[in-house]
């Protein structure tokens, strides 16, 4: 039985995969998602002068498509998976899961948790994908 556990946040996932006992591969995706730090404002010394418009949905949609892309890398890795478990910090986890129940619903079925995890070393994110599947309290 192939279990996996991915850590993920905005700049990278890592994909802990383990099959058998002990035996675990570790996997290191970069998201190349940029950061967007539109500015605006006027490009004066002035006040009340004329002001840069700022096309915020421009950079939200690039974003959206960049994160689509990041998951869909995460999940050719995914497919011979029995069993998956999603942690990390911040909100990515969610959207990926969304992601997988839109895009990819056979890899949808396979995960049994989301779970909130800190910044984590690489042997802490495969001690905690052990301990989970173990049946352990893997929560940190």
């Amino acid at each position: 039985m192939k279990q996996v556990g991915i850590w993920l946040d905005k700049k990278e996932a890592y994909i802990i995969s383990q099959e058998g006992e002990r035996e675990q591969k570790v996997k290191r995706i970069d998201s190349e998602i940029e950061s967007f730090r539109p500015h605006g404002g006027s490009g004066t010394r002035f006040k009340g002068g004329p002001q840069d418009v700022v096309q915020d949905s421009k950079y939200l949609e690039r974003e959206k498509h960049q994160m689509k892309m990041y998951f869909d890398r995460i999940c050719e890795y995914l497919h011979e998976a029995d069993a998956i478990v999603v942690f990390g910090p911040a909100e990515t986890g969610q959207k990926f899961i969304k992601e997988l129940e839109h895009s990819h619903k056979g890899i949808a079925a396979k995960v049994k948790a989301l779970c909130k995890a800190d910044s984590m070393t690489e042997n802490q994110m495969k001690a905690w994908v052990r301990d989970y599947f173990e049946g352990k309290n893997a929560i940190p």
